[in-house]
């Protein structure tokens, strides 16, 4: 069964995004694993500390993404673009350019995210495409999780209480899980 690396791609202490990657783990199959990970601890990104001082919390994300069979990005919208944090995150992920392909070349991605404003995170999902073009990922798009309202979506405890939404976060787990488990046979 599949291993899915999962990045919340916020610094929130209360994110959405974040309690969004939790609300899948019951969604998990059995024998498979949604591994969560957040950006805390990763500076910004400097080519200058490339060699001398790479920081020890890209390193260990580095380490766990390239022993999974998939990753997930839970990616927030920020100015209807991608947010600099999770992209700084990928950043540092990427280097040295020598490790690009270990850590992500022919990797199933998945890529979901919420918002408590308007319209979802469709601009943001759409900007990771070239990312992901760049960094040879093998994107899952057979269905989208882009969600609004997120205020509506999570209780005070930041569990997931919509249960139309339970539905969809349901479905793209499975479908998610399904896509990494195959390919992660065929391509690694």
């Amino acid at each position: 069964m599949a291993h899915i690396v999962a990045i919340a791609g916020s610094l929130r202490q209360r994110s959405f995004n974040h309690a969004l990657l939790r609300a899948m783990q019951p969604f998990v199959p059995d024998g498979s694993k949604l591994e969560i990970h957040t950006l805390r601890g990763i500076p910004v990104y400097d080519q200058d500390r490339e060699q001398s001082d790479y920081p020890e919390a890209a390193a260990r994300l580095k380490d766990a993404i390239a022993h999974g069979d998939g990753l997930l990005l839970a990616s927030p919208e920020y100015n209807h673009a991608l947010p600099g944090p999770l992209k700084n995150a990928i950043d540092w992920l990427s280097r040295p350019p020598g490790d690009r392909a270990r850590v992500f070349a022919g990797r199933p991605v998945g890529l979901v995210g919420v918002t408590p404003g308007r319209g979802g995170t469709r601009f943001a999902q759409a900007a990771w495409a070239p990312v992901f073009q760049a960094l040879r990922l093998l994107p899952w798009y057979d269905q989208q999780l882009y969600l609004d309202d997120a205020r509506k979506l999570f209780d005070e405890d930041l569990s997931l209480v919509e249960p139309r939404v339970r539905d969809l976060v349901r479905g793209y787990v499975e479908g998610l899980f399904a896509f990494c488990d195959r390919y992660s046979r065929t391509t690694r």
